[in-house]
């Protein structure tokens, strides 16, 4: 991935930034939850359906991922070496206390899914250990530049992920995973939540013309992670997702939904016709429901 050379405006107001990073952060201390809470010795591995298995093993190899998640960002959004504007900095200053605490919840949730794996008897120790390695050394890209790009595919990445935890969870028995479940879909809902209003400031800012050209071409062109790196994902995740009766595009309704409460009160046709394109989307997605 080539980084943008000029960066546009700063993308949110730093003060209207600190005050939408200080709530998502001040919420998510306050709901935070460790590994340890869970009761380990409920744990009925007995339940488990090869499907479970499965899916608890792809996972972890997208959460555990995080190392890469994390640099990205903080490759796009340096606070290191800068060479932007103060308020250029200031904004990524901002936006790092917020990725800082994102991470540590992801990690949690790669730690809780290996321990998991592990304690059910999932899988060998010392063989997931290299497996996930072998994973997370390989680098994480996305094809955008336009910060709203990268916050937007946030936004329905972190969606469609506590969407997945929540339709997982209806057709497991196993106890401890459905505890486990609860807890990561609670936590992603946290980050969708963030990158909600995340978004919604940008597009205050820039406005719905500026916007949504970038908004289509991120679902136009949406991959979950991993999806170019990971052996085997496609037909992976398309088990796993069968499983679960889920559809990633789900997401895109929530990201329709706030261009069409920006849209409705400015009279702006923009809802619509992002509306008619993610329906276009559905149209060709395998999977997709109709």
């Amino acid at each position: 991935m080539t980084l943008p050379d000029v960066r546009p405006a700063v993308p949110v107001e730093p003060a209207a930034m600190r005050a939408l990073v200080g709530d998502a952060v001040a919420r998510g201390a306050r709901r935070q939850w460790a590994i340890d809470d869970l009761d380990w010795a409920a744990l009925r591995p007995e339940r488990l359906t090869d499907t479970d298995r499965s899916a608890v093993r792809f996972l972890t190899f997208i959460e555990d991922h995080i190392p890469g998640y994390l640099t990205y960002f903080l490759e796009l959004f340096p606070v290191t070496a800068h060479e932007g504007s103060i308020e250029d900095f200031c904004f990524n200053r901002e936006y790092f206390r917020f990725l800082i605490a994102w991470a540590y919840d992801e990690e949690r949730h790669a730690a809780a899914l290996t321990r998991y794996q592990i304690d059910a008897g999932i899988t060998d120790p010392d063989k997931l250990l290299v497996e996930l390695a072998t994973e997370g050394a390989k680098k994480f890209e996305l094809p955008y530049e336009h910060p709203v790009q990268a916050f937007t595919y946030a936004l329905v990445q972190e969606k469609a992920t506590q969407l997945f935890y929540q339709r997982f969870k209806e057709v497991v028995t196993e106890p401890v995973l459905r505890d486990l479940l609860t807890r990561l879909a609670r936590d992603e809902a946290r980050h969708f939540a963030f990158y909600t209003n995340h978004v919604g400031e940008y597009v205050t800012r820039h406005g719905l013309a500026a916007t949504v050209p970038d908004i289509k071409d991120v679902l136009g062109t949406f991959r979950m992670p991993l999806a170019d790196t990971l052996k085997g994902y496609w037909r992976w995740s398309l088990k796993v997702a069968d499983a679960a009766a889920y559809d990633h595009t789900e997401a895109y309704d929530a990201v329709v939904r706030l261009v069409t409460g920006f849209a409705s009160s400015r009279g702006d046709a923009s809802a619509a016709d992002l509306a008619e394109f993610v329906d276009r989307l559905r149209g060709i997605a395998p999977g997709s429901p109709r």
